[in-house]
């Protein structure tokens, strides 16, 4: 498991069922996994979007104090809410992160999310670039307002 994946799952494991919100020290945390400070900004930056069900804010001064909010959102509002942030074309790796995401949510079932993957691959989509992507965000978009 690579650090980034280490400090991600150790943040989501922060969170209670009682509260949809944690507070953290920048500083603390990069201590804890012997990092550098930039690393857990990268984790959070990358993979506690709004469009993963996140929202953060970030203060400064005294070590990093970070507070991430869990956004409760339904099935049918978070894929919506996905879809309308996507933009016009989307890679392969960024569907994979999405797809995890939902798997982590449990916003799909295994069968949907390899279905998603197999319909939006490379090895599908043998187009050159950047119509590929284009064709990805299409399929991927209708895909979801399907499973919506």
């Amino acid at each position: 498991m690579r650090m980034s994946d280490m400090i991600e799952e150790f943040i989501k494991e922060l969170f209670t069922e009682e509260e949809n919100y944690i507070e953290i020290q920048r500083n603390d945390l990069a201590e804890q996994f012997n990092c550098v400070p930039s690393q857990i900004n990268y984790v959070i930056a990358t993979r506690f979007k709004p469009s993963q069900g996140y929202y953060v804010e970030s203060k400064r001064g005294g070590g990093g104090h970070i507070k991430i909010t869990k956004v409760n959102l339904t099935k049918s509002n978070y894929f919506m809410h996905i879809i309308n942030s996507m933009e016009n074309n989307i890679t392969a790796q960024e569907v994979d992160i999405f797809i995890s995401n939902f798997l982590s949510y449990q916003m799909l079932t295994e069968i949907e999310a390899k279905l998603l993957k197999v319909a939006t691959s490379d090895n599908v989509l043998r187009l050159p670039q950047p119509t590929r992507d284009e064709i990805r965000a299409t399929i991927f978009k209708n895909m979801l307002i399907n499973l919506v």
